[in-house]
């Protein structure tokens, strides 16, 4: 293990949104023949461990309350795009996931405005206090407002994808942050 795999090893983290970010949002998917990656969302994740970042994913996974799918759906997905990701040089750290919201179906999962659930921070909190971080140089990258919001509440630079290539961007974002 290369010590940025090293859970006990000070970084800054790069926190990612997943549907829209590293996958194209087709609707709720759950397994892996649903899922389409945005391009250079593989070499992006290779990129962010080149350059020293613990990546972990923040998603908000609403389709479970809905009982479109369960947890152990999302956490075999997780496992699935992980391996891929590694097998291209890339890490992820962790996945979190919010299953709760207020159109929740099933009653379990139903809360108006849990703190997990993006634009509230809660996740990307906890992924800051899973690990030794870096805060000053982390970073979160979402495709939506709610991201946004949350990366603010958690005390991290937000950069908001507007689609494309993922790894364009995040070159991009990395400049930017080492510059301001």
């Amino acid at each position: 293990m290369s010590d940025i795999d090293d859970p006990a090893q000070s970084r800054p983290m790069a926190l990612l949104d997943r549907d829209g970010v590293l996958n194209r949002d087709t609707g709720y998917p759950f397994r892996p023949e649903q899922i389409v990656w945005i391009d250079g969302a593989l070499d992006a994740l290779a990129r962010l461990r080149e350059a020293g970042y613990r990546v972990v994913v923040v998603t908000n996974q609403s389709g479970i309350g809905r009982g479109f799918y369960t947890e152990r759906d999302v956490t075999s997905l997780h496992e699935w795009m992980a391996d891929v990701v590694r097998s291209r040089g890339g890490w992820i750290s962790s996945f979190y996931y919010c299953p709760f919201s207020p159109e929740a179906t099933i009653e379990a999962y139903r809360q108006d405005d849990h703190p997990d659930r993006k634009p509230n921070p809660g996740m990307l909190l906890k992924a800051l206090s899973d690990f030794p971080t870096n805060l000053g140089r982390s970073l979160m990258i979402g495709d939506r407002d709610s991201d946004m919001a949350a990366a603010v509440a958690a005390g991290v630079r937000g950069f908001k994808f507007p689609g494309g290539n993922l790894d364009h961007f995040v070159r991009s974002a990395l400049a930017q942050f080492q510059e301001g």
